[in-house]
C-alpha cells in the first residue's frame, strides 16, 4: 500500500508540473502532419502546414491550418489535442483537403470551409467540435473563394466573407445571406497592394522585387471598438519578411484606409522567421493574439510552421503584434501579462553558437547547425538509431529554465497524417563537467509526436552541459534544426549600443526611401541585437532580430513617411539598455 501511495503522489506531481507551465515557445509544438502532395516532396518528405486560424469557442481554443486532415483544440493554448477529420466529400479528388481554411462561429455554432475556385465545396458546421461531430450547413457554397474568411458581425448579426490570393487581383469582400449563408450581391474589391509606396509589400527575401509582383492573400477581419480591421498577408510565404498588414474602416465592406503602423505582424530575423497569413483572436481574458505562418521553405517553398504572437490595440486604436523575442519563451494567457511590456519571460538563449559534440554527422549536415539560430539549416546524425546524441556546452554554469528541441526532417518516409506513429523518444541529461551525467527528462518510452518539443522546468536547473540522446524517431534520421536552452548565464549582460545610425535618403535627394541601412558599433558582449522601428517614438511596434552582425539592410519602409528607430543588444545573460531614439525624415 505504501508503494501505491508513492506512485499516486508521483503521478500527481507530474500533473501539477504540467499544469503550472506558464510559457510557450515558437514554433508552437503540435503534431504537424506531413505534406500530402507528391510533387511537393521531390526534395524530401517533410512536415508542413500554414495559414493558421484560431478561435476561442465554448471555453476552448480551436486551431485549423492547411491540409492537416483534422484540427486541434486546447484548454490553455499550450497542450493541443488533435481531432482526425477530413472536410471533403469522396467526390472531391484534390490534395488541398482544407487549404487556408476559414474558422469562425455564429452564436453556438462553429463554421469551417476550405479554399476552392469551384462552387462545389461544403460549408461545415458543428455545435460540438471537441469531437468529430460535423455536418453540412451548406452543401455547395457558391462563393468559390480562395483563402476565405467568414466574419460574423455580432452587433449587427450580419455575416460577410473576405477572400483572395493573387499577385494580379485585389482581395474581395461580400455579404452572405444570414439564413442561407450563400453570397448576397456582388463581390466588392476591398484591398490591393501598393508596393510602390510600401516597401515591405515588395516581393523577395529582401523585398527587392526579384522576379515577380508581390502576392496578397490571407484576408482576415477583426472588429474592435466599432472599427473594422481588415488584415492581409504579403508579399510571399517563402520569405522571412512574410508579414501581415491591416487596413481600417467604419463599415464591413469599407472603404478601408491603410494603417500607418504597418506591417503590424512582422518577424524577419531570429530562429523562427515570418509572421504572415494568419488570424487574430481573443483569449479567455479577452486579450488579443495573432497566429500566423513561420517559414522553413527548404525542401519545398511551402514547408512551414505556426507561430503565436501577443497582440492588441493601443489607446489610439493601432493594431499591433509583439514579435520582439517572439521565438523565446513567452507567457501564456493564464499569466494575464501586458502584451506590449510583459509578454517575454526574460529567459535568454544560452547556447547560441556554443561548442557541440555529436555521435555522428551525415554529410554536410554539420553539428553547429543545431545551435546557429537558423531554422533553415540542421544537423543530422547518420541514423535514427537509439544512442545517437548531441551535447551542447553552455560555456559556463547557467540557470536553465526551459529547453526547446526542434526536430528536422531527414529521410522521412511519411506523407499526410498517420493515424499512429512511434513518437519522439529521448533522454535529456545535464552535467557540470561534461563527464558525469544526470537524467533531467526521460521520454524514452513516450509515444507522443513532438516536432518542436518545449519543456519548462518547474525548478530551474544549474548546469553547464546538456546532452540529448535519441531513443526513437517517428520517421527518418535523428536530426535537429535547433537544440535551444533558455535561462540566464552567470556573466554580464551587454552594455548599450554605440554609434547607431540609420542611413536613408533624405526627402529632397533622389534615392530609394523604402530602404534603410542600419550601422552600429559592435558590442563585444552581444550575441545579437533587436532593432525597433515605427512612425512615432511612442509606437515602436516593429522589431528585427539580428545575430552576430553590426549592420542590417531593411527594405520595408513606407516611402513617404518619417520613421523612428532604436536598438538594444542581448546575450545569454540578459538585455542591455536601449539606445536613444533616432529619427529619419
Amino acid at each position: 500500500m505504501k508503494n501505491l501511495y508513492i506512485i499516486i503522489f508521483f503521478l500527481m506531481g507530474i500533473t501539477s508540473a504540467f499544469s503550472q507551465q506558464k510559457t510557450y515557445c515558437n514554433p508552437i509544438n503540435i503534431d504537424y502532419g506531413y505534406c500530402p502532395i507528391p510533387n511537393f516532396v521531390t526534395q524530401g518528405k517533410h512536415r508542413a502546414t500554414a495559414d493558421p486560424v484560431i478561435t476561442f469557442f465554448k471555453d476552448k481554443y480551436y486551431l485549423f491550418s492547411t491540409n492537416q486532415w483534422g484540427y486541434w483544440h486546447s484548454n490553455d493554448m499550450l497542450n493541443w489535442e488533435f481531432v482526425s477529420r477530413k472536410f471533403l466529400r469522396p467526390e472531391h479528388k484534390v490534395y488541398d483537403e482544407l487549404c487556408a481554411p476559414s474558422l469562425s462561429f455564429v452564436n453556438d455554432t462553429l463554421l469551417v470551409i476550405g479554399s476552392t475556385h469551384s462552387k462545389e465545396f461544403p460549408l461545415w458546421m458543428s455545435k460540438n467540435p471537441e469531437v468529430d461531430d460535423w455536418k453540412e450547413l451548406v452543401h455547395k457554397h457558391q462563393a468559390g473563394a480562395w483563402d476565405p474568411q467568414i466574419f460574423w458581425d455580432q452587433e449587427k448579426d450580419e455575416v460577410y466573407m473576405y477572400y483572395g490570393s493573387s499577385n494580379l487581383y485585389p482581395l474581395y469582400g461580400l455579404k452572405l445571406n444570414r439564413k442561407t449563408f450563400q453570397p448576397e450581391g456582388e463581390p466588392v474589391p476591398v484591398l490591393a497592394l501598393n508596393d510602390d509606396e510600401h516597401g515591405w509589400e515588395r516581393f523577395g527575401e529582401n523585398n527587392d522585387n526579384t522576379f515577380l509582383q508581390p502576392f496578397t492573400e490571407g484576408a482576415f477581419m477583426t472588429k474592435h471598438n466599432n472599427k473594422y480591421y481588415l488584415q492581409y498577408g504579403a508579399p510571399g510565404t517563402e520569405f522571412s519578411g512574410y508579414a501581415d498588414g491591416v487596413y481600417v474602416g467604419n463599415n464591413p465592406l469599407g472603404p478601408f484606409e491603410y494603417q500607418p503602423h504597418n506591417p503590424f505582424s512582422y518577424k524577419p530575423g531570429g530562429f523562427a522567421r515570418g509572421a504572415g497569413h494568419g488570424g487574430t483572436y481573443q483569449d479567455n481574458n479577452n486579450q488579443y493574439w495573432h497566429v500566423s505562418t513561420i517559414g522553413i521553405c527548404v525542401k519545398n517553398n511551402f514547408e512551414r510552421r505556426i507561430g503565436i504572437w501577443p497582440s492588441g490595440f493601443d489607446d489610439d486604436g493601432v493594431m499591433y503584434s509583439n514579435t520582439a523575442y517572439g521565438d523565446y519563451p513567452t507567457f501564456l494567457p493564464s499569466q494575464k501579462k501586458n502584451h506590449l511590456t510583459e509578454h517575454f519571460s526574460g529567459w535568454m538563449l544560452l547556447n547560441y553558437n556554443k561548442p557541440v559534440q555529436v555521435s555522428s554527422t551525415l554529410g554536410g549536415f554539420q553539428a553547429n547547425f543545431a545551435v546557429n539560430e537558423d531554422i533553415k539549416t540542421y544537423w543530422s546524425a547518420k541514423t535514427g538509431n537509439k544512442g545517437e546524441f548531441i551535447i551542447s556546452d553552455l560555456g559556463e554554469m547557467s540557470t536553465v529554465n526551459a529547453i526547446q528541441i526542434n526536430y528536422a526532417d531527414q529521410d522521412a518516409e511519411l506523407m499526410g497524417k498517420p493515424e499512429n506513429t512511434t513518437g519522439h523518444k529521448y533522454i535529456l541529461y545535464a552535467s557540470n563537467d561534461g563527464k558525469n551525467w544526470k537524467v533531467i527528462v526521460d521520454k524514452s518510452k513516450s509515444t507522443k509526436d513532438v516536432p518542436h518539443e518545449y519543456i519548462e522546468f518547474q525548478t530551474p536547473i544549474k548546469t553547464r552541459f546538456l546532452k540529448l540522446e535519441n531513443h526513437g524517431m517517428p520517421t527518418g534520421k535523428f536530426a535537429l534544426s535547433g537544440f535551444r536552452a533558455f535561462g540566464k548565464g552567470s556573466s554580464e549582460k551587454p552594455k548599450d549600443v554605440q554609434n547607431f545610425v540609420p542611413l536613408r535618403s533624405a526627402p529632397k535627394i533622389k534615392g530609394e526611401r523604402r530602404n534603410v541601412w542600419f550601422k552600429w558599433q559592435q558590442e563585444p558582449a552581444a550575441d545579437g541585437y533587436v532593432i525597433y522601428f515605427g512612425k512615432s517614438p511612442d509606437k515602436l511596434y516593429g522589431s528585427i532580430m539580428v545575430y552576430g552582425k553590426n549592420e542590417y539592410y531593411f527594405n520595408g519602409l513606407d516611402r513617404s513617411d518619417v520613421y523612428y528607430f532604436q536598438i538594444e543588444a542581448f546575450n545569454n545573460n540578459g538585455i542591455g539598455p536601449r539606445s536613444e531614439i533616432k529619427k529619419s525624415e
